[in-house]
């Protein structure tokens, strides 16, 4: 197998984990101060989600792309498994009504949503999760 030499641009120097990081901590710390599904919450979520989108649309932070694989491996299905068995729960306890007998993921996550601790850890993987997704 021949090996080719890529150009690999350097990242910019705020698109480095010594400044992603802390500011992605900043961030969820404030995000993790208010309450869900408040105005303030939503506002807040639109408006770094919005700049997400926003820098990934102007390929700021773009990586190279990786080579093609010819055919994916026949393991990667079973990575679809526990995201439809999340699926069929959460449809058939919501179609259920969310009662106390049959409750959905989030109304079990409620209580511990409430901390501000756990909503900001709640906030910083959405934001790591997002970012991943941008720089793609």
């Amino acid at each position: 197998m021949v090996e080719e030499d890529v150009a690999v641009p350097a990242p910019r120097s705020w698109d480095r984990p010594a400044v992603t990081v802390p500011v992605f901590a900043a961030l969820a710390a404030v995000g993790g101060q208010f309450p869900g599904f408040t105005r303030q919450a939503n506002l807040f979520i639109l408006a770094v989600g919005g700049v997400f989108v926003w820098v990934g649309l102007a390929g700021w932070v773009r990586q190279p792309a990786r080579p093609l694989i010819g055919r994916r491996a026949s393991a990667a299905w079973w990575w679809l498994l526990p995201a439809a068995v999340f699926g069929v729960l959460e449809s058939a306890t919501f179609l259920l009504g969310s009662s106390d007998s049959y409750p959905t993921f989030s109304r079990l996550a409620d209580p511990l949503l409430e901390r501000e601790v756990v909503r900001s850890v709640g906030y910083f993987g959405w934001l790591a999760a997002f970012w991943g997704l941008v720089r793609r």
